[in-house]
C-alpha cells in the first residue's frame, strides 16, 4: 500500500471510528469498539477501492500517531482518543507531569487566553508531553503556537487527567490561568 493510500484510509477510519460511524453503517459499542468485519463491509460498501483486513492492520501498525487499537484477537478495533461521539474508551485517571503542551494555530490564541482550552466538539482537550508534538499539531492549520499547561496546579485544583493508549494526555478543560504561550513560530 502506498503512503498516500495508507493516509487516505487512516483518515476514513478516523471519520468512522471517531466521529461518524454511520458513514460506513458501523455501530460502536459503549467503549468505542467496532466489529472489524462490520467495518470492512461498511468501508467496502461506500464505493471506494476494496479494503482488506491486511490494509487495516497496516494502517494500525504504521500510523505515526497510533490512533487505533485492535483487541487481542483482532475482531474489534477502536480509535484511542479524539472522539466527538459519546464513548468511554476506558481511560484511567493518571497524575500528569508538572507541565504539558498544547499546539494551536495563532488565529485561536487570543480566544484560548481569554476562555481557556475547551474540547471544541471532542470529548476532551488534547495535550502533548513534548514541545515537538505540540508544534506539529499547532502547524496543521496555520502558524503554530505552543502553549504550556501548568498541569501540576490543575491537578492540585482537582482536574482529572487521562493518558490514552497512544500517549495523548486528555482533560475536560484547561482554565486560562493555567496556561501561557511558550513560543510563536
Amino acid at each position: 500500500m502506498t503512503e498516500a493510500n495508507r493516509k487516505s484510509l487512516s483518515k476514513f477510519m478516523s471519520l468512522i471510528l471517531r466521529h461518524d460511524p454511520a458513514a460506513a453503517g458501523v455501530t460502536l459499542d459503549r467503549n468505542g469498539w467496532a466489529d472489524v468485519d462490520e467495518l470492512l463491509a461498511g468501508m467496502n460498501s461506500t464505493g471506494g477501492s476494496t479494503v482488506t483486513l491486511e490494509d487495516i492492520q497496516e494502517v494500525v501498525a504504521n500510523n505515526d500517531k497510533q490512533r487505533f487499537t485492535f483487541n487481542d484477537d483482532f475482531t474489534k478495533i477502536r480509535a484511542n482518543q479524539g472522539h466527538s461521539v459519546q464513548v468511554d474508551v476506558e481511560l484511567k485517571e493518571t497524575r500528569p507531569p508538572v507541565v504539558l503542551y498544547h499546539g494551536t494555530s495563532s488565529k485561536f490564541v487570543q480566544l484560548i487566553l481569554d476562555e481557556g482550552l475547551k474540547p471544541q466538539g471532542r470529548l476532551y482537550v488534547h495535550l502533548s508531553a513534548n514541545i515537538e508534538t505540540a508544534t506539529k499539531v499547532g502547524g496543521r492549520r496555520g502558524s503554530p503556537v505552543v502553549l504550556v499547561i501548568n498541569t501540576e496546579k490543575m491537578h492540585d485544583d482537582g482536574f482529572k487527567f487521562y493518558l490514552s493508549e497512544n500517549g495523548v494526555w486528555l482533560t475536560d478543560y484547561v482554565p486560562a490561568d493555567c496556561l501561557h504561550i511558550y513560543r510563536i513560530d
